[in-house]
């Protein structure tokens, strides 16, 4: 049987979680180790596969690294790294243009950098682009460093975006904004809400589903 950490809770049910590199069993305090012990035999198989490829994953992040000749992605385009020519400094053609002698280190916090600012501006103008198309009014506007959410949008109306949107393509950004925007319409996650999402992203879905494709890359990237 796999090794695993168990976690006794207040909770009705059993479940199993793949953590960084381990299994985390979640059980209530009445279960009988027996009963914990069955449970993981159960998924043993699909808790193997889940391991190995947690383990793939963080290796992965160990060893991102970025230098002269990396491509990263900006607006869903490919952009080679590339030392600076001249005044030539930012995305530009297909190239992302940055000073010369850069230690590995370097060159990502540089590119976060971009990446933030490129994030400031582009985010920006197109939420406004939005808040004038759906009628609304957020509060703030704000860019951050979240990890776990592309977007979110508090009870006080104000929208936050992670800057790492910046790394999707233009469609599936405008979808993260009119999502987050049409919270300040209905705030939860309703048939309401959808209705308002659908109304200004027809294939909403689709986008969706190229968010969780970048969400999956990214998940092998340290970009910390």
């Amino acid at each position: 049987m796999v090794e695993y950490k168990l976690t006794r809770a207040k909770r009705k049910s059993i479940a199993m979680y793949i953590r960084d590199g381990y299994i985390e069993v979640r059980a209530p305090f009445f279960y009988d180790q027996s009963d914990i012990d069955g449970f993981v035999r159960s998924r043993e198989k699909w808790a193997e596969d889940k391991l190995a490829e947690s383990k793939k994953k963080i290796a992965e992040r160990e060893s991102f690294s970025l230098t002269y000749g990396s491509k990263i992605t900006y607006r869903g385009t490919l952009y080679t790294i590339t030392e600076q020519q001249a005044d030539e400094i930012g995305f530009i053609d297909t190239f992302l243009y940055i000073p010369k002698g850069l230690t590995p280190r370097q060159i990502k916090l540089y590119c976060i950098d971009v990446y933030k600012q490129c994030a400031e501006i582009y985010l920006y103008d197109r939420a406004c682009h939005f808040v004038e198309k759906m009628v609304v009014l957020p509060t703030d506007f704000k860019i951050n460093n979240a990890k776990a959410r592309w977007g979110s949008c508090s009870a006080k109306k104000s929208v936050n975006f992670a800057w790492r949107l910046i790394m999707a393509d233009d469609d599936a950004i405008d979808y993260i904004l009119v999502h987050e925007l049409a919270h300040l319409i209905e705030y939860s996650h309703s048939p309401r809400f959808w209705a308002v999402v659908k109304r200004f992203i027809p294939d909403y879905k689709e986008r969706e589903a190229r968010m969780r494709e970048l969400e999956f890359k990214l998940g092998y990237e340290d970009w910390d």
